[in-house]
């Protein structure tokens, strides 16, 4: 049995997006994903999700595709996690937030 078929699988929504998982996802999409990237899949409540695919040595992430992901790719900078643990969720901010805080 292949070793990838033994991972954890792991659907994250934007809220849930932690730097680690971020970091991944710029480093396998660094000019950012496009429609050959997407997973198409239903969900528990027969939903339809799109999400892309970065895998560490035990999970495989499914991150749901959204305006707000494409946003953060776009904008990385590392050093604005370096103040954060690699788990920690509340460490990537919604982008219209950030750009809600830019005009003040």
């Amino acid at each position: 049995m292949n070793k990838k078929d033994n991972l954890k699988r792991v659907i994250v929504d934007f809220k849930k997006l932690t730097p680690e998982i971020l970091a991944l996802l710029v480093e396998k999409y660094p000019h950012g994903y496009d429609d050959d990237h997407v997973i198409s899949f239903k969900n528990a409540n027969n939903e339809t999700i799109e999400a892309v695919e970065v895998t560490t040595e035990d999970t495989k992430y499914l991150v749901k595709v959204s305006t707000k992901l494409e946003m953060t790719m776009e904008n990385y900078d590392e050093d604005d996690y370096e103040e954060f643990e690699d788990d920690d969720p509340d460490a990537v901010q919604d982008p219209n937030l950030i750009a809600d805080d830019d005009e003040d």
